[in-house]
């Protein structure tokens, strides 16, 4: 068991570092981007993008997971014919849905671009659509491959994609500048790297599978004779019996993003004008969301390690094990991602200046940053429902939230602008995760900190605190050198200064305890023993005190 334990924890760690290093791309590819774009350009790279990952994620996600499941267990009971049969449906799914995706954005890019009164994006989003007859294939073949416990697989293609996705983007969004062409055009060429940074990921997949094929034709010779085939519809009942849930649940991220990109320009014109409107979509989707995607990485990693221990528990129906597990996951969530946030949050005046071309929409950044805690702890919460067989409700939670997300939108841009909008994503996560919980709670009784909250919030606001002092007073140093290097180490500054303090805090208010330290995940264990001294510290001085 502990083996597997292990071996599922190195596979997650691998598919997070994937995760992680294709966000330090995508930032670096983001960056040069917006400095060459222009207004109208970055609004139609956002929307692209928007329209693009809706799609995509309709037409793949859920089924990979669900093929991994299906090939695992077809494995586990010495079947792997079936499971290549499994395969081949689920391939031949990717190719149709590919197409008829790809046919939809094509088609309908220059009606959505007039729906949201950003017609110039149209000519981006054709350029994008080539790509959803790509990655469908390659999410069957990643399943696959990880139901067959080959993480590797999918980790070096999603990297490989990325680097040759950013460097081609670059490289034509640049020539297309050089060149003199608008900014749609330019946006055009960056994102149509996608399409060939698909290609190459599609081929490294390409390769896995080969090898495995040829391993698998040494050691289980032979063919699945007519008597013995599954059908194919039996097999696609299965598919989206256990897919669709996971499918409508995965869309709480993008479906935000598109309803962002979608509504923000009609619902800011009469407001602040259509030139500004413009700006603040750039702003919020090449700066913001961005930025505000590295915090949950982590995170929700660290936690997700758990999920197979918890469906575990629940099987087995050990209530005791999975309430510390489920408490566990959720706990490791947030406390894994706070950091990250309060450093991004409180240093984004600095992070903007070093990156970007402006320092405007520097609160954009931070207050949509702040929201991620929301989105860490709504996909841990649906990560866990999963586990636990509650996929259903994690999906109607999601559509609840999605309609929070539209009705808060329309509601508050009117008072709030900008800040209305990113408020009510934040609505639209805080309460699917309140949702979330409570299903959870029906079934094993448990609590997030419990008495440890009084500390968590003042660890918060202390931080926050020296974070925004610090961030205030090295971008004094503005003053007497170059801009981008006094937000460079500003950034520095207030980054170690909050990461080294985050922990410390947490031991000294008892947040996190030495007698439950056993059960964190190792990299969580490595980082807190050696700070377990001040508790024990601080223990002892009150035992003497009392003496």
């Amino acid at each position: 068991m502990s083996t597997n334990k292990e071996s599922f924890i190195k596979g997650t760690l691998i598919l997070a570092g994937a995760a992680l290093i294709a966000r330090v791309l995508g930032l670096f590819q983001r960056v040069p981007l917006e400095h060459i774009l222009g207004d109208v350009g970055n609004a139609a790279y956002v929307q692209a993008n928007g329209a693009y990952f809706m799609l995509l994620t309709l037409a793949t996600a859920g089924i990979p997971s669900t093929l991994s499941k299906m090939v695992s267990e077809r494995h586990a009971l010495n079947n792997p014919l079936e499971a290549r049969r499994i395969y081949h449906a689920g391939l031949m799914f990717a190719a149709v849905a590919g197409v008829v995706m790809f046919v939809l954005l094509f088609t309908m890019a220059p009606y959505y671009a007039a729906v949201t009164r950003i017609p110039e994006s149209a000519v981006a989003i054709r350029a994008l659509a080539p790509a959803l007859l790509i990655f469908p294939l390659i999410a069957i073949i990643r399943g696959y491959l990880q139901g067959r416990n080959i993480m590797i697989a999918g980790g070096v293609s999603q990297v490989i994609e990325q680097i040759v996705r950013v460097t081609t983007g670059i490289i034509l969004a640049f020539l297309f500048y050089h060149w003199g062409f608008s900014g749609e055009k330019i946006a055009a060429g960056a994102t149509f790297g996608a399409v060939i940074g698909g290609g190459a990921a599609l081929i490294v997949m390409l390769v896995y599978n080969a090898k495995v094929r040829r391993k698998d034709k040494v050691d289980r010779p032979g063919t699945l004779s007519d008597d013995a085939k599954l059908p194919y519809k039996k097999i696609y009942i299965e598919i989206f019996k256990l897919s669709i849930p996971i499918v409508l649940t995965a869309m709480a991220i993008p479906a935000v993003n598109f309803i962002d990109s979608s509504i923000l320009k009609p619902l800011l014109t009469g407001y602040i004008g259509s030139d500004e409107a413009t700006y603040v979509l750039g702003i919020l989707g090449n700066r913001a969301q961005m930025i505000a995607g590295i915090p949950p990485i982590l995170a929700i990693a660290l936690s997700q390690s758990l999920v197979p221990i918890i469906s575990a528990a629940f099987a087995r129906g050990d209530k005791d094990h999975l309430k510390s597990q489920v408490t566990l996951a959720m706990r490791v969530s947030v406390l894994t991602g706070m950091p990250i946030i309060l450093a991004l949050a409180t240093a984004s005046y600095s992070v903007n200046g070093l990156l970007f071309s402006t320092r405007d929409g520097s609160s954009i950044i931070a207050l949509l940053t702040l929201m991620t805690i929301f989105q860490i702890t709504m996909m841990t919460s649906n990560s866990i429902l999963l586990g636990i067989n509650k996929a259903t409700r994690s999906m109607v939670h999601v559509a609840i939230g999605i309609v929070v997300k539209l009705i808060g939108s329309y509601a508050l841009a009117p008072l709030w602008g900008i800040y209305g909008i990113v408020t009510a994503t934040g609505l639209c996560f805080l309460v699917i995760t309140i949702l979330n919980i409570r299903t959870m709670k029906k079934i094993v009784p448990f609590s997030i900190m419990g008495n440890r909250w009084p500390g968590f919030i003042a660890t918060i606001l202390v931080l926050s605190g020296v974070g925004y002092g610090l961030n205030q007073a090295g971008i004094q140093m503005e003053a007497f050198m170059p801009g981008r290097v006094a937000f460079f180490l500003t950034c520095c500054i207030v980054g170690a200064v909050v990461v080294a303090l985050y922990p410390v805090m947490l031991v000294i208010l008892r947040v996190v305890r030495k007698d439950e330290l056993a059960s964190y995940p190792k990299p969580l264990r490595k980082l807190l023993s050696p700070l377990m001294r001040l508790q024990r510290s601080r223990s002892s001085q009150t035992n003497s005190s009392n003496g």
